[in-house]
């Protein structure tokens, strides 16, 4: 029998926590609770939760700073819930690491099928077993990407990286020097009608570049933009 699947709700909002408890429990979902920052932070640290679906306005802790403290530690797959539907909020959620963004008030069914498109991209993440003989290995230079381990290397070092960022990196790196336009990227890395806009490509392409620098300059570089399109993976012998 899998694993079972577990959650964690962070809201202020006893309302909504319940809610979303009970939409998730009938899919069969194990679901933790937590009514602020703080407590989150604490248990998003303590447990190895499959998704997190955090709130942005709360007390003590606000979803903002639990997120960004809770990238510097894990990788866990966190949609943003929040009734602030700005462009600017939606932009800083994805400059943080958010991996989706949901505006209150938001239907439960749409927010179970949001969860399970995040568990899918999650779940075919998972390592292989160390015994399989396929080498699934798209290798360059500066950059190595294990798809079996999902694994990225730069230079010799891992990088740790969100299943968003790396399911884009991987994408690009699979057509070497093909562009691809924003639309294109949403539609094939995100896989389904995002409720966004073209600037989550952005972010996310900005995020994965810093991440890629901090220990290769060389492997950051090959994320290359082309002004008035989109992006493309270029390759560096040098």
């Amino acid at each position: 029998m899998n694993e079972a699947i577990r959650i964690l709700v962070v809201d202020d909002e006893d309302r909504i926590r319940r809610l979303l408890k009970m939409y998730l429990e009938r899919e069969g979902y194990e679901v933790d609770e937590a009514e602020n920052g703080v407590e989150a932070l604490e248990l998003a640290i303590e447990h190895d939760y499959h998704c997190i679906l955090l709130d942005v306005m709360m007390p003590e802790k606000d979803g903002m700073e639990v997120l960004t403290e809770l990238r510097e530690k894990k990788a866990t797959p966190i949609l943003l819930l929040t009734a602030k539907g700005e462009e600017t909020n939606r932009v800083q959620g994805f400059e943080s690491g958010a991996d989706d963004y949901i505006v209150k008030p938001f239907s439960p069914r749409e927010v179970v099928l949001r969860v399970k498109a995040v568990l899918r991209r999650a779940v075919s993440m998972t390592p292989m077993p160390s015994s399989t003989m396929s080498k699934d290995l798209v290798v360059f230079s500066h950059l190595t990407i294990d798809h079996d381990a999902h694994r990225v290397t730069a230079d010799g070092t891992e990088v740790n990286l969100t299943p968003k960022e790396y399911e884009l990196l991987y994408f690009l790196a699979k057509s070497p020097d093909k562009v691809f336009d924003r639309e294109q990227l949403l539609k094939e890395v995100w896989h389904y009608d995002f409720f966004g806009d073209l600037r989550t490509v952005d972010t996310h392409v900005k995020r994965l570049r810093e991440k890629l620098n901090r220990v290769s300059e060389k492997a950051a570089k090959m994320i290359v933009t082309v002004w008035g399109v989109g992006y493309k993976f270029e390759v560096i012998n040098e």
